[in-house]
């Protein structure tokens, strides 16, 4: 079965094709980055006026790296929440119009079992079950995943998710949209022995995350240096990108050992676009071994198509489906999913 993806849940275009014998075909992504800059966050409606210009061109430029012609798609796989609601709509008409036209099933993908299942595009060697650690600019949450659509939900972030709080505290030091990967830069010139943040919730029992007050607390070491010395120096700037950094990961890290001696399992998924910090990366390995941590490669941690064909994919060949009705959900639990089973364990790599 070939399968064609679509994700427009924010601010990237997305589109896979993935076949269940070959594995993933081609993909491209199109990034909004440069029209939200300017305004320092996503503002959803341009987001989605610019799904309408780019979705079109770029499902036929994969079809054509993929060497495909439309009549050989067998199913489409549209992102269907959570995320922005017209954004979301602009992909999903598209989808369903497609599966239309061409007499062929549709299914709206969950975006966070995505993520979840973005590793074994590549990774052969993972096998369920698995423990999977979710961190993205909307979500922080850490995943029981017994199979493709068996999750449990062991805990989650109460406030802010770690990828907006990377995003907040990079704004704080003046930092360009999108500012995680420009706070995980500055912070490798950063002394981690300058300033010590707390790591919140780890000294109480529970699975739970919370970086509110993380936030609050560089925005008053930022008041303060600023009160002191003025404005901050380019190595003050970095100090306090270090210290947040660590303070981040090391929280993420607390976590992911308390909820492996919990559950007992032995292998864990990083997935959403903070897995693509190398700090993160590199601490998880250090504490858990190499063998034990799994995540895709930087380009599929962020939003994009491959990681909705793949998913819709599997959906698709244990025979969901959906009708013509348009439907999308902005907020849509994970733990809603239904149970398909386990994935195929070789690698999904193109060949």
């Amino acid at each position: 079965m070939i399968v064609l993806g679509i994700e427009t849940s924010c601010d990237e275009t997305g589109i896979g094709a993935y076949c269940s014998e070959r594995g993933l075909l081609a993909d491209g992504l199109y990034s909004q980055v440069e029209i939200h800059a300017r305004y320092g966050g996503v503002i959803p409606e341009l987001a989605s006026r610019d799904h309408v210009r780019k979705t079109l061109p770029l499902i036929r430029e994969v079809l054509a790296e993929a060497g495909l012609a439309l009549s050989d798609i067998d199913g489409i796989a549209y992102t269907a929440g959570p995320g922005l609601v017209g954004a979301l709509l602009v992909g999903a008409s598209i989808g369903r119009a497609l599966a239309e036209g061409l007499d062929v099933p549709a299914l709206g993908v969950h975006h966070m079992e995505g993520h979840l299942l973005a590793p074994l595009l590549e990774d052969g060697g993972l096998e369920f079950p698995f423990l999977a650690l979710l961190v993205s600019g909307g979500h922080s949450q850490l995943v029981r995943a017994e199979g493709i659509g068996d999750y449990t939900m062991l805990g989650e972030s109460l406030d802010d998710a770690a990828g907006e709080a990377f995003d907040k505290v990079a704004k704080m030091l003046g930092l360009p949209y999108p500012g995680g990967p420009h706070l995980a830069r500055l912070a490798e010139q950063g002394d981690p022995e300058r300033f010590d943040f707390p790591r919140p919730m780890t000294k109480r029992p529970g699975l739970e995350f919370s970086f509110s007050g993380l936030k609050t607390y560089v925005r008053t070491v930022i008041a303060e240096q600023r009160e002191s010395a003025g404005e901050l120096d380019e190595q003050t700037r970095a100090d306090i990108a270090r210290a947040f950094e660590e303070a981040m990961v090391d929280t993420l890290a607390i976590k992911c050992r308390r909820a492996i001696r919990r559950t007992g399992l032995e292998s864990l998924v990083i997935a959403g676009g903070v897995s693509a910090n190398k700090r993160l990366r590199q601490v998880l390995e250090q504490q858990l071994g190499a063998d034990a941590v799994h995540y895709a490669a930087p380009r599929y941690c962020t939003d994009n198509g491959a990681m909705i064909a793949y998913a819709g994919c599997m959906r698709l060949l244990a025979g969901e489906s959906e009708g013509l009705e348009i439907k999308v959900r902005p907020r849509w639990p994970l733990e809603s999913l239904s149970t398909i089973g386990t994935a195929p364990t070789k690698s999904a790599l193109r060949i």
